[in-house]
């Protein structure tokens, strides 16, 4: 595949990248549905699942450019760069319009799911009781984590090893909102908000001549827990694809049934019509992160009235649905070119 792709297919890797980026980041949006969607999630998973003991010996021996082309190399730093720019460019992006169009944001992620729901089903044609069931499991409890209440924030790093594999299961099942998962464990703001702050200052003071930060404490805590947190996340995605590999090549039709569910009951967490429940202090107080921002704890949905405010939340609906539907244009374009 790598051979036959085309500097414009390299660009639009790398704009799916910050397209999975910038899910990832976002609580309630699984980048696994735009993989799924964009017609790269099988690529993604086999090329994950290459890399194995084969792939560690042409590491070890030096055979560098096997070890590349093995792993499927260009697709897998095409996609991982755009998903790298787009945590310090889209992310923070979105991180600006949810904090003042927040209706709206949320609604266009809820037609996207709506439109990836249609997406991934209307060619799946393999329905019997035993993908019914899978169906229903998934949609369960896709739907039962969006009405947890968090945990509190752990820096273990046991813990947090532990939520690095747990959070990029993002990008590997679809549907699965990893940064949403990190909210139930407490750990949003210290993984993907103060620890990515603290290695974005660390490079900047390096950039400047300024290494005063050797003896930050609070720095180096917060960089050793990046570092875990990172450890564990290659671990789970590396994990994950293997075991997504054989299962979608053993039961593939229950599999995909799952993921289906899966998404219809991620529904529950972008249902744009909700309050942001922040975290309280005893005495009355919202709880603030290091930056003086208020922490999420959860969301409080609500059915609406009608009014413009409403109407123009479905507008945005309709506006997401079509992005999924455009974006399965250009797949189906794109798989036609290469036939």
């Amino acid at each position: 595949m790598e051979n036959t792709r085309t500097l414009k297919d390299k660009l639009f890797l790398i704009l799916k990248g910050l397209g999975m980026g910038a899910a990832n980041k976002v609580p309630g949006v699984s980048g696994g549905v735009v993989a799924f969607v964009a017609g790269f999630y099988e690529e993604f998973i086999q090329s994950l699942q290459k890399v194995n003991g084969k792939a560690f010996k042409l590491l070890l021996k030096g055979k560098f450019r096997l070890f590349y082309h093995y792993i499927n190399g260009r697709f897998l730093s095409l996609l991982f760069f755009g998903m790298v720019v787009s945590y310090f460019s889209v992310s923070k992006l979105l991180d600006y319009l949810i904090t003042h169009y927040q209706l709206y944001v949320w609604s266009v992620f809820f037609g996207m799911i709506i439109g990836s729901i249609y997406y991934i089903s209307k060619d799946f044609k393999d329905w019997k009781t035993t993908t019914y069931i899978a169906l229903a499991i998934g949609a369960f409890l896709g739907l039962s984590i969006s009405f947890l209440d968090p945990a509190t924030e752990n820096d273990n790093l046991i813990f947090v090893f532990f939520c690095g594999i747990i959070s990029v299961s993002g990008m590997t099942l679809p549907g699965f909102s990893g940064s949403f998962i990190l909210i139930l464990l407490g750990n949003y703001v210290l993984l993907l908000v103060d620890s990515v702050n603290a290695l974005f200052d660390t490079f900047s003071e390096i950039f400047t001549g300024d290494f005063s930060f050797v003896s930050n404490l609070e720095r180096i805590r917060m960089l050793k827990v990046l570092a875990v947190f990172t450890l564990g996340s290659v671990v789970g995605l590396v994990t994950f694809s293997h075991a997504l590999n054989y299962i979608l090549k053993h039961y593939k039709s229950v599999t995909i049934a799952s993921i289906i569910g899966f998404i219809v009951g991620s529904l529950g967490v972008v249902w744009p019509f909700k309050h942001t429940v922040y975290k309280m202090q005893a005495e009355g107080h919202f709880l603030l992160d290091s930056r003086g921002q208020k922490i999420i704890e959860n969301y409080e949905r609500y059915w609406p009235e009608l009014n413009t405010q409403t109407y123009l939340a479905m507008f945005y609906i309709v506006v997401g649905i079509a992005i999924v539907l455009a974006l399965e244009l250009y797949g189906q374009k794109t798989r036609q070119s290469h036939a």
